[in-house]
């Protein structure tokens, strides 16, 4: 069996298939079967001996992404992904609803120094919503979920934009399982380290030329948790990083720091604490306590969500597998 799908303009076929076909091979892989791209059009047929078509599965798969072509100027795995997922699982929107969802999707990009991010998952355009409407918003979930990635680039456009005077990115200084002995150095060169994937997210996003600048200018600061003690934190996008390393004072300390006019996102993997076994995580409790306090938000992303390779989540699948026979 094959089935063929023609594309009206070339560029939304070369967005589908990626830079160099590379989204090819992966398309291959989710349907079982083999794709042929030629002209302006890709044509699937199933492997030999398949039980089932995946004709009607490919055409669906074709005219989502073809959709979501219209709306961004490149389509990776991750998304891909999503629309596969969405369609085995049942989950699928209508043809109205995607459009509809195309005009909300563009409400829910962020926009950092020209470049534009765009929600990977239903979760992630939750998680984008609740930065925009609530205060302080919790999200919890494993590596790869783009947690922090997302934190960073709300926290950015607020401060670029002129709705936000500062970022504070802040975490707990806790070491994974090893002592890395005496940091030399000022404040700042001590806890660079910690705060390295923060920098990440802010150097992918804008240059590091313009990331110096608005540290001279004071509007990103660093600092370590328990520096946080005594301040009050006015009119600034506050991101405490590694969450579940907090203890529960650190967690009630932070949070009282707030003023009206600042907002904050506390991103952590309550599967990978690093305090002591005597010791009962901040971000833990602080999910249990707050979780139906007015002005919060919770978002909770699983590793369906990760967008950062297969491989993580085949990786957490794993151990979230192990932990349940123990």
């Amino acid at each position: 069996m094959s089935s063929t799908i023609v594309f009206e303009q070339s560029s939304q076929m070369q967005r589908v298939c990626g830079v160099n076909d590379r989204n090819v091979p992966y398309v291959e892989l989710l349907l079982n079967g083999e794709l042929f791209v030629h002209g302006n059009s890709i044509t699937y047929r199933d492997v030999p001996d398949r039980e089932s078509s995946g004709d009607e599965l490919f055409t669906s798969l074709m005219m989502r992404l073809k959709r979501l072509a219209i709306q961004r100027e490149d389509i990776t795995e991750p998304e891909i992904f999503m629309e596969y997922q969405a369609l085995v699982s049942g989950h699928a929107s209508t043809d109205d609803d995607m459009v509809t969802s195309g005009a909300e999707e563009q409400k829910s990009s962020i926009s950092v120094g020209g470049k534009m991010v765009y929600p990977k998952s239903a979760r992630q355009k939750t998680f984008i919503r609740l930065m925009r409407e609530r205060q302080l918003v919790f999200s919890i979930g494993p590596a790869g979920t783009g947690k922090t990635f997302l934190a960073i680039a709300h926290a950015l456009a607020e401060v670029l934009g002129g709705r936000k005077q500062k970022i504070i990115l802040t975490r707990p200084v806790v070491e994974a399982g090893e002592s890395l002995g005496f940091l030399p150095g000022d404040l700042a060169q001590k806890i660079s380290p910690y705060l390295r994937p923060l920098y990440d997210a802010m150097e992918y996003l804008l240059p590091p030329a313009i990331i110096k600048r608005l540290e001279d200018n004071g509007a990103v600061e660093t600092a370590p948790l328990a520096y946080m003690r005594g301040r009050s934190l006015n009119n600034a996008c506050v991101i405490l990083d590694e969450a579940q390393n907090t203890t529960t004072e650190q967690m009630k300390m932070f949070l009282t720091r707030l003023s009206e006019n600042s907002t904050a996102v506390i991103t952590g993997d309550v599967t990978q604490i690093d305090l002591p076994r005597s010791r009962a995580s901040g971000l833990v409790h602080a999910s249990a306590l707050l979780r139906d306090v007015p002005g919060i938000g919770f978002i909770e992303f699983q590793s369906s969500d990760v967008v950062r390779s297969r491989m993580v989540q085949r990786i957490i699948d794993a151990y979230e597998k192990d932990s349940q026979r123990q």
